[in-house]
């Protein structure tokens, strides 16, 4: 006789704040780049915890590493030293070739601590309200200062007024950017991501990037990029603005760099690295022990494991399938991205393919509405790309023949 199968759990958290709009989906552990809900349905996971977890989950070197961390130490605070920090703020500099770093918990600290520095820079100069570029479609977080740099007007609806000091430019037309800052003796800095992650995967050309370096360089701004979402090795170098072969001012990261544990980090060129003082920036939980091993065993894992190849040569071939795949159906508008960061937008929102893939054993995201987004772990092998294939591509065209007939009797 067959024993009875577990109830059924259902996924719902009534006491916590509505503020996403979640899946009917409870996970419940991780191997490697798969994931297994409370009632033990497998998932492959193409989404990494948004870019996150960098080495997957359950790593066989991480997880130890972590274990013997949390038996010393996990947490002191900044009025000591802490020799971890140390450990990484040197090996960012080494992988960067910036100078020094400031940690902290998240994104968005990376991001205010950069905006913070852009001013200073500016009142350090003798500007009294200084301003930054910043671009459509970005997305640097959702405190208020990060908020109004950012450029989607529907997450700052309702949280006006916004911060003043920005001026919003179009990505990649560098005529723009010199036309909206002209005669405009109050801009200090310019701040984007080298590859937009929310606002639907948009790469900054590499041209670009050499040309608002210049630009930066002739009117003594800063240069500030923003690789929280696609730098620590995701588009097969250390960080995405590295195919230009550029160096910026000001660098945040956060997500991959702690392969889960949370962590973010402010890496300074020459120009920025001396402008903060004691005194003018701080955080509690940033540079704990806890999460400074994180960032120095996912590195050293990184590094010993080729990750940064296997990023490259992975999402090489991911790309070029999909491309395969979808390339002229009528409805797929691009396929674009870098290493395993990588955008399928179509003519037509498609935020139910969530769910849908899901369904399917797929994890993934929609974002701007009409961008498939994947940014899966770094250990992603090419089968399990050519699985994410076999299950996405069906459904995508399916999705685009229903989108089509129904636009066609509405």
């Amino acid at each position: 006789m067959n024993a009875a199968l577990p109830p059924h759990v259902e996924a719902a958290s009534p006491h916590v704040m509505n503020t996403y709009g979640r899946l009917p989906i409870a996970l419940s552990h991780g191997q490697g780049c798969r994931v297994w809900d409370v009632n033990g349905k497998p998932y492959l996971d193409a989404l990494g915890g948004i870019a996150v977890n960098t080495l997957g989950h359950n790593h066989p070197r991480l997880v130890p590493a972590l274990q013997d961390q949390i038996g010393k130490i996990i947490h002191s605070s900044n009025y000591y030293h802490v020799p971890l920090q140390e450990t990484l703020a040197a090996k960012l500099v080494e992988l960067s070739g910036l100078e020094n770093v400031f940690f902290c918990s998240t994104g968005l600290e990376a991001n205010e601590a950069a905006l913070k520095l852009a001013r200073k820079f500016g009142h350090d100069k003798g500007i009294e309200k200084p301003e930054i570029v910043v671009y459509e479609k970005a997305f640097h977080g959702r405190s208020i200062a990060t908020l109004s740099a950012t450029g989607n007007p529907k997450v700052q609806a309702g949280f006006g007024p916004l911060v003043e000091g920005f001026i919003r430019v179009p990505l990649n037309d560098i005529e723009a950017i010199k036309s909206a800052t002209a005669n405009n003796p109050n801009v200090v800095a310019v701040f984007f991501e080298a590859i937009q992650g929310e606002g639907g995967v948009n790469p900054m050309h590499d041209d670009y990037m050499r040309d608002i370096r210049k630009l930066c360089d002739e009117r003594d701004w800063l240069l500030m990029i923003d690789e929280v979402q696609c730098g620590m090795g995701r588009t097969g170098k250390w960080f995405a603005h590295q195919w230009s072969g550029i160096k910026p001012d000001v660098m945040p990261l956060a997500k991959g760099l702690g392969s889960g544990v949370p962590i973010g980090a402010v890496v300074a060129g020459p120009r920025a690295a001396n402008i903060f003082k004691p005194g003018n920036h701080g955080t509690t939980f940033g540079g704990n022990p806890l999460a400074m091993r994180a960032g120095v065993e996912t590195i050293r894992i990184m590094e010993e494991d080729g990750l940064l190849d296997n990023a490259a040569s992975v999402g090489a071939h991911l790309h070029a399938a999909l491309t395969r795949e979808l390339s002229g159906l009528p409805g797929v508008k691009d396929i674009r991205g870098r290493g395993l960061m990588i955008g399928i937008e179509l003519a037509v929102p498609c935020g139910d393919l969530l769910k849908t893939a899901a369904d399917h054993g797929l994890l993934l995201s929609v974002t701007a509405d009409t961008v498939i987004r994947m940014v899966p772990s770094l250990i992603l092998t090419t089968a399990e790309a050519d699985e994410i294939v076999a299950i996405l591509c069906p459904l995508v065209r399916q999705f685009l023949q229903q989108s089509a007939t129904t636009g066609k009797s509405a």
